[in-house]
C-alpha cells in the first residue's frame, strides 16, 4: 500500500519479542529512508494485536493479502508485487487459505 504497512509477524523461538522486532524495523526503515530522502517515513505509534487462533491468522493474512485488491491497485493479490513473505510465495499462501476475495470484510 503506498500509504501504510500491514505486517504479520511470528516469533519462532519462545523468546521471541515480536514488539521489539517490530520496533526495531521502523528504527532502521526511517533511518534508511531519511538518508535516502531526508524526510520522515513513520507517524507516531503503530496499531498491533495479538492473534490466538490459526483461524485468526489465516484471516488476517486474507484481510493483509486482499487490501490491495480492494484499494484499486492489483486484480490479484499475487499481482501487487510489495506482498511477500520469507517463508512462503504469495501463490503459496494464496492457495493454501483457499483464496475468496471478498470473504474478509473488516
Amino acid at each position: 500500500m503506498p500509504d501504510h504497512l500491514h505486517a504479520l509477524l511470528i516469533g519462532l523461538e519462545t523468546l521471541s519479542n515480536v514488539g521489539t522486532c517490530a520496533d526495531r524495523f521502523k528504527r532502521r526503515a526511517g533511518l534508511d529512508f531519511r538518508r535516502l530522502d531526508g524526510g520522515r517515513l513513520w507517524q507516531e505509534g503503530h496499531f498491533d494485536r495479538s492473534l490466538r487462533t490459526s483461524e485468526a491468522t489465516i484471516d488476517v493474512v486474507a484481510y493483509i493479502l486482499n487490501n490491495p485488491v480492494r484499494a484499486g491497485l492489483c486484480k490479484a493479490p499475487d499481482d501487487y508485487p510489495y506482498s511477500g513473505s520469507s517463508r512462503y510465495s504469495v501463490e503459496d499462501i494464496v492457495d493454501a487459505m483457499q483464496w475468496r476475495p471478498d470473504a474478509i470484510e473488516w
